[in-house]
């Protein structure tokens, strides 16, 4: 934030941070706008807060372009849909009038990267820049960085706490905590010969897929699933000029108490409509959805109210789908409240045990969610999803924000809850090897259909379906050399 000039107006700050001979940090306001965009750019972390909602993401593209460079409207134009499609965003043409609120997570982060990579800066700061994103899509984010790097020469400054991407990407790594640098050296004495205990803690906390322990559950025959989805299609109607949309089509499974479903694929493909679906927060084409013996497939507000209190959500985004206005403790007591379940002083011991379910101090009750951690912000979320002891969790992506010991500590914290209290759970996310420690069945998508279904052991060790065998030779592994060797290797046979 410092070298792009955007630190808050009371942050003081010494030493230089230069970029081609000007200091960003003492440099007057109107030099740093100039370097700002053109000679700098910046991939935020969330791109949901980060684009501006009342702009078309071509407009926000074409801003970026009109004001560094002299060019017409028709020129920035076919422009950006030229820099749309390279980040392989859908109807490159299409999209360029879509609004940031009509594309996925990952396709939002595209369009950020889309900006930034507009005017070919000198130096590129990427703030987490694949949180949000698949593995087939980051492979494909990270080879066009790497690619610009080669083309003109560019300067990457990678913020990340994914350390694949670290492993793919860095030449060198400075590893912070505490605001201070603990280590710093080649990316290949990092990863193989680590020398501070906290670099070693990070590394030992990483998920490596294949090395999680077998999970099999064994259901009773007589057992009634929690959730069951038959033949489901789901679409968003035509609004304007804009077609009819089918996000989902043919979606067919069920889970059973206790079990927790694994639903990966790319974003877009359709994995969070499902969720939204499945506890009626989104209507639906045809087919059916019974939750807890509840068919919601042409709900009203009654039975929606009847469902909710089966149900839990934990959302992608914890900072926009808590209240900003009300202190953590209201959030997390406000089911309890709305339900009729608790008031007064049982309302308050609830929210105490909540808390402490979730491992959070009790005085954080009265905190407002811009006080805590994003990973703070997410067990809070969990908390409030398990308010009314559901007999199901929708979990989407809860863990893309997450830097990897709070990830770590997270699915253990989740593994203990749902061995504890038995509840069902609909696990949705894009990194496989979040799924594995979790997921005792596996669900893959595809541009809203279901393309593979099965026990974990076997869609891992011997996928049948062509994109599930592409995704997983995807996932990134944290270790420089096999990077290398798997992307030389992806890149030939293309």
């Amino acid at each position: 934030m410092g070298l792009m000039g955007l630190l808050a107006s009371n942050a003081r700050t010494t030493g230089t941070a230069s970029v081609k001979g000007v200091d960003m940090l003492s440099a007057p306001a109107a030099t740093v706008r100039k370097f700002r965009g053109k000679e700098v750019a910046y991939i935020f972390q969330e791109p949901m807060t980060a684009l501006n909602p009342v702009y078309t993401i071509g407009f926000q593209i074409v801003e970026t372009l009109r004001i560094h460079f002299s060019m017409g409207p028709a020129a920035a134009k076919a422009r950006a849909i030229e820099l749309i499609d390279m980040v392989d965003i859908p109807d490159p043409a299409g999209s360029f009038d879509k609004y940031p609120h009509q594309l996925s997570g990952g396709q939002k982060q595209r369009a950020m990267i889309a900006q930034a990579l507009a005017c070919d800066p000198a130096l590129l700061i990427a703030d987490e820049p694949t949180t949000a994103l698949d593995v087939t899509v980051q492979a494909e984010i990270l080879d066009l960085m790497r690619n610009l790097r080669t083309k003109l020469n560019s300067g990457i400054l990678l913020i990340t706490h994914d350390m694949g991407v670290v492993a793919d990407m860095a030449d060198e790594i400075l590893v912070m905590k505490d605001g201070l640098t603990v280590e710093h050296n080649t990316a290949d004495n990092i990863f193989n010969h680590p020398q501070h205990e906290y670099t070693k803690q990070l590394l030992a906390a990483v998920p490596k897929l294949g090395s999680a322990p077998s999970r099999k559950l064994e259901v009773s025959t007589s057992a009634k699933p929690v959730l069951s989805l038959k033949d489901v299609t789901i679409e968003y109607p035509k609004r304007g000029r804009t077609p009819a949309f089918t996000a989902a089509k043919g979606i067919s499974f069920e889970i059973y108490p206790g079990e927790i479903l694994g639903l990966v694929g790319e974003s877009g493909s359709g994995k969070t409509t499902v969720g939204r679906a499945a506890i009626g927060l989104l209507p639906i084409k045809s087919g059916s959805i019974v939750v807890s013996d509840i068919d919601i497939s042409k709900p009203n507000g009654k039975i929606l109210r009847q469902t909710r209190q089966h149900v839990g959500m934990v959302f992608q985004d914890p900072a926009s789908s808590l209240n900003p206005r009300l202190p953590i403790g209201e959030s997390i007591g406000e089911p309890l409240f709305l339900a009729k379940v608790a008031k007064g002083n049982e309302l308050a011991r609830r929210i105490e045990d909540l808390l402490d379910q979730v491992e959070l101090p009790r005085t954080y009750r009265n905190r407002y969610p811009h006080e805590l951690s994003g990973g703070q912000r997410q067990r809070v979320g969990i908390a409030r999803a398990l308010a009314l002891n559901p007999e199901i969790l929708i979990a989407d992506e809860p863990t893309s924000a997450l830097d990897v010991s709070i990830q770590a500590r997270f699915l253990d914290l989740l593994q203990e809850l749902q061995e504890k209290l038995r509840f069902a759970c609909l696990f949705i996310s894009h990194d496989i090897a979040v799924v594995e420690i979790l997921a005792h069945r596996i669900a893959v998508m595809q541009h809203g259909s279901l393309v593979e279904l099965g026990d974990r052991d076997q869609i891992l060790r011997a996928p049948k379906d062509p994109y599930t065998q592409k995704l997983l030779a995807a996932v990134p592994v944290p270790d420089p050399a096999e990077q290398k060797r798997r992307r030389e290797a992806r890149q030939s046979a293309e």
